[in-house]
């Protein structure tokens, strides 16, 4: 296979501070890398060492093979929108057929199913790719090689993301095993040291009632003991200084939060939504939407762009005609322009301010969030646009409210970032409603989804990979009329439990409880039609 790029012992600084190094790195023809690592961690960087654009601060580098680009910034097109711009810069790069793509975050502003497509695509495509992205589902299905930026170094992995991942989480817990023996052993040679020094302290007090002939015999005996006691001393902290050091591997910090008002909850409907409808320009979003939120639950909002999900955010959190909030609820918003932050006062200021959690829970979930030590103490006007959505996310996350609604919570954030996120919302006790294109975010946090798809909210009651699962069998299968009956009639039957749960003031519960038992009996039914039951 041809050789594309050769780098031998690379180093890029940033003025002083050495950016990273990598001591090979080879791209062959039709090969297709992932590069990740932290925001800040140099992979534009690398991709412009690739693309020729730059040179290597130290090291060789070798070039052959034309080169296509697609910019992580991307020039204004006109009227065109954010998404829009992006597939017009992947349709002109992929256009140009060049023996190698270099693309920083294709995937920018595209939603789920224009993914899908650009996926397809490069797959398709015969030269190879090197590719800047923060969504894990997409380097999955497009990479076989993944290159980490991590601690200053490059480091190449033979597979895919989740591969990838495993290898990490295999190399965590032999550095676990390699500290525990490091300890075990240094232990065991302190403990020899303190046992040899209390025998020590035993010879140096000399028997009573000795004459002196044998008080200096003794002297002599007990001398030459001593001697040999102190010199295996010195021999035990040769050893000791001799292991080789193994620092404690980092762990995240568990954070233990007492939700406000979680007790009052309990299981109940925290949010019913009854009969919404939205239009924008004159055309249609959406229409007769009903759905109701449990108390607990993460619901992940999902659709195309321009379906109107921010639109419904939006009044859900505004509690208009036809949203029914539970008087216990305390909604918090995260939208997309960070108004919840104040630029001139510092990360922990921001975050601290209003927090109904202990000083110790906002350092935790801060650092939890990848703000390490003095990163708090920075003014937010100097962060960078990840790190203020980590910012406002925490100031949220710590705030008096028990039910999140977040418009797109993964832009700008990195993947360690973005996997924070997950594992706090994993622990959070909270409700949260959330849109995002992320789809392995949705998969690994979701247990409900809402769809807009058809100018209908269509609601399912189960994680990400169900939920396509069973979109294909609807596609799939000759039953598809019985298939979208059922979602309607399981939608019926969350919202009657939510009216039953939280009545309204025209509500009657003998009414309520009659439709809920006709609805289940219809859900059973269409179940064992489609040979669910």
């Amino acid at each position: 296979m041809m050789t594309l790029f050769e780098a031998t012992q690379v180093e890029m600084h940033i003025g002083d501070r050495r950016l990273f190094r990598a001591e090979q790195l080879r791209i062959a023809s039709g090969e297709r890398i992932g590069l990740v690592g932290m925001n800040g961690a140099g992979k534009t960087t690398l991709l412009r060492l690739i693309a020729g654009e730059a040179k290597p601060d130290a090291g060789a580098v070798r070039i052959a093979g034309s080169r296509a680009v697609i910019p992580q910034l991307k020039r204004d097109e006109g009227t065109l929108s954010g998404g829009e711009t992006t597939a017009l810069y992947v349709e002109r790069a992929l256009a140009e057929r060049t023996a190698l793509l270099l693309a920083d975050e294709p995937t920018m502003h595209l939603d789920a199913d224009h993914i899908r497509r650009l996926e397809k695509a490069l797959l398709a495509r015969e030269g190879a790719i090197v590719v800047v992205s923060h969504d894990r589902e997409f380097l999955d299905r497009v990479c076989t090689r993944i290159w980490a930026i991590e601690d200053g170094a490059v480091t190449t992995y033979g597979g895919n993301y989740t591969f990838y991942r495993q290898m990490r989480e295999l190399e965590r817990r032999q550095h676990w095993e390699k500290y525990e023996s490091y300890v075990d052993k240094r232990r065991q040679l302190e403990a020899a040291i303190q046992q040899k020094a209390r025998k020590a302290a035993r010879v140096e007090k000399a028997p009573r009632n000795l004459s002196p002939s044998e008080a200096r015999m003794g002297k002599d005996h007990y001398g030459s003991v001593q001697k040999g006691i102190h010199q295996s001393i010195r021999a035990l902290r040769t050893r000791i200084d001799k292991l080789e050091r193994v620092d404690k591997p980092r762990e995240p910090e568990r954070v233990r939060m007492n939700v406000p008002e979680a007790a009052r909850l309990g299981s109940r409907i925290v949010i019913r939504v009854d009969g919404l409808e939205a239009r924008a320009g004159g055309r249609l979003l959406w229409r007769d939407v009903r759905f109701a939120l449990p108390a607990g639950s993460k619901t992940a909002l999902i659709g195309t762009n321009g379906s109107g999900k921010t639109t419904l955010l939006k009044r859900i959190v505004e509690r208009g005609e036809g949203v029914t909030v539970a008087p216990a609820a305390k909604i918090g918003y995260f939208s997309q322009n960070l108004d919840i932050l104040r630029p001139e006062r510092t990360v922990i200021d921001n975050v601290s301010d209003g927090a109904a959690q202990p000083p110790e829970v906002v350092r935790a979930v801060l650092a939890r969030l990848l703000f390490r030590r003095d990163d708090v103490y920075k003014p937010v006007g100097v962060l960078s646009g990840g790190e203020r959505v980590r910012t406002a996310l925490a100031k949220l996350i710590v705030g008096d409210v028990n039910v999140m609604v977040l418009d797109e919570p993964t832009n700008f954030l990195d993947i360690p970032s973005i996997e924070a996120l997950e594992s706090l919302l994993a622990e959070y006790e909270g409700t949260v409603l959330f849109v995002t294109h992320d789809r392995r975010f949705v998969d690994q946090t979701a247990d409900h989804i809402l769809e807009i798809r058809d100018s209908r909210v269509h609601v399912y009651e189960g994680g990400y990979r169900e939920y396509e699962e069973h979109k294909l069998r609807m596609a799939e299968s000759g039953d598809a009329a019985l298939e979208e009956e059922l979602m309607t009639v399981e939608t019926k039957l969350t919202e009657t439990l939510g009216k039953l749960s939280m009545p309204g003031p025209g509500d009657d519960p003998v009414t309520l409880d009659a439709a809920f038992r006709q609805l289940v009996a219809k859900r059973n039914e269409l179940r064992r039609m489609l040979g669910k039951s």
